[in-house]
This record gives C-alpha cells, structure tokens and sequence, in this order.
C-alpha cells in the first residue's frame, strides 16, 4: 500500500507540472511535498510532467488506478479550466493506466463544473462600505472556512476541489464589499502571497483523501502545520478550516487598508491569523462534522454556481 500510495502521489505531481505554468513559489510546495512523503521529485524536474514508464505495474488493482486518475485530474483543474497540455497528459496517463474516456467520463464531468466556477467576472466597485468589515463579513468568513472545512469530511476525492473556487469567491466577495474590482487573476495573486499554493492545496486535500493514513500526519503539516498528528479526513478539514478562514480575515484587512500592504506584512498576519483558526476550530468542530453529513457533490456543484 504504501509504494502505491507513493506512485499516486507521483502522478499528482507529474499533473501540477503538466500545463508548464507552475511558478517558482508553487513548485517549492510541490518540492516539499515530495520530499515531506519520502517521493521522488523525478516529476517535477523541469518544467514539464514525468511519469514513470511501468506506472501501470505499480498500480495493480483498478480501484488504485481510478484514484490515481482522480488525484491527476483534481490537480489538473485546481486553477480553472483545463487546458490543452493538460487533456495530453491526462490522456496518455489514462492509455498507462488502461482507463478508457467513457469510465472516466463521470469524473471529467463533475471536474469541469468544479473547475470552471472560480470568480464572477469583474463589475463596477461598489460603493465601499465603512462597516464592510465587521459582522457580515465575520460570519461570511466564518460560513465558508467551515463550509471548506466540510469537504474534507466528504468521500468524493472531487469535492476538495470545490475549496479553491469556494475560497477564490470569498475573497471576490470581501474585495466588492471594500469597493475593489477584481478578477480571478487578481484573487489568485492574493492567495499566491499569502503561500497558499493552489495546486499544493489540491494535491494536499486529494492525496489525504486517496492515500489515507499512509502518510499520518505529514501532509496535514505541508500547509501550516495545524493537524500535527491529526489522521485523514480530519486532518484535512482541520487545515482547511484554518487556510480560508485565515485567507479571508487577511483579506478584509488588505482591502479595507487600501492593498497597501506589501507580501512579508501579508504573510505575517496570514500566520497570525492560522494561530487564531487553531484556537477557534475545537469550538467549530461538531458544527463542520453535523455539516458535512448534510452535503453531498450535487450540493458542492451548487455552492459554487455550476449545478
């Protein structure tokens, strides 16, 4: 199980990669993946996807090589749409691990809606609101962090994709609320200064998912060290709780400042305010378990517009 579970995170770097448009930033949390897991970083060399050539032989049952698919098509999709370097990878990963496209076709589907439902187009500002950063933005913060923080908990691999558009609108929506436009560009700019790596994020969530406890405790750490040893699932709403709950305070604070703060003040108050998540998640907890029981992917298609 474990070299399996290795291989698959393999794969989902190789898919971080597949594009070539991963930037230094981006590819560093990869590395510390990789290296955190005890993977080889043969996937990441270069710029380009690299899968090893008896992939097949190295996933033995259907079931791991299906999940190894999804973990690659997850990745793939975790910033938008996915683009024509992508579908080749993704096709010559499906022709080593002897899927056809009709039993994926599911998996694509549910993708596709999930990837595409990022962030609104940009209108006017709205007028700015002196009082945007006080209750209503609270519990919007608060709403979403433990919404993110309930996929975790779900058994769809997919539905931690359903957290980058999540988080991505929350941030839109603060911005508007402080008279900025803003565009998906501009959203995922912000997440990019505060370390949060959209692919490490998705790689992290889906291959917690995939692999299981194989790896107990070591991805849970690679995105801010919440989940200590905390297992699986709960490791993962843990951290992902603390990530959009973190993301969207800072958020409020860099636009109702004006976005006058430069990236080391950001960061610094990003982590100021994952020591805050880690003290309020116990008191949320039972409140994102009774959450997650009531949600399933029809309903995390519709939270992020594409039902």
């Amino acid at each position: 199980m474990a070299n399996e579970a290795e291989t698959m995170l393999e794969v989902g770097l190789a898919a971080a990669v597949a594009d070539g448009r991963s930037d230094e930033r981006e590819l560093a949390r990869l590395r510390e993946v990789a290296r955190s897991t005890g993977v080889g970083e043969s996937a990441l060399a270069g710029s380009t996807a690299s899968l090893p050539a008896d992939l097949g032989s190295r996933l033995s049952s259907d079931g791991a090589r299906r999940a190894a698919y999804e973990l690659a098509l997850a990745v793939c999709g975790a910033d938008g749409a996915i683009n024509e370097a992508e579908e080749r990878f993704l096709a010559g990963l499906r022709g080593m691990l002897g899927l056809s496209e009709e039993a994926v076709a599911s998996l694509h589907r549910d993708a596709r809606a999930i990837a595409t439902a990022s962030v609104p187009a940009p209108v006017e500002p709205a007028t700015p609101r002196t009082e945007a950063g006080g209750d209503d933005l609270d519990a919007l913060i608060l709403g979403q962090a433990k919404l993110t923080a309930a996929l975790e908990l779900l058994p769809q691999s997919l539905a931690t994709m359903a957290i980058i558009p999540l988080q991505m609108r929350m941030v839109y929506g603060i911005g508007q609320a402080h008279g900025q436009a803003l565009d998906a560009d501009q959203v995922q700019d912000l997440l990019g200064a505060l370390g949060i790596g959209v692919a490490a994020q998705v790689v992290d969530g889906v291959a917690r998912k995939i692999v299981g406890g194989v790896f107990e405790g070591v991805l849970g750490r690679l995105l801010g060290g919440l989940a200590g040893g905390v297992a699986g699932a709960a490791s993962g709403a843990a951290t992902s709780f603390a990530t959009t709950y973190a993301l969207g305070q800072a958020a409020k604070q860099y636009y109702a400042q004006g976005r006058r703060l430069g990236t080391e003040d950001l960061r610094a108050l990003f982590a100021r305010l994952k020591d805050d998540a880690v003290k309020l998640y116990p008191q949320v907890q039972s409140q994102i378990e009774s959450q997650a029981k009531g949600l399933d992917l029809t309903q995390i298609l519709r939270a992020v517009g594409k039902a």
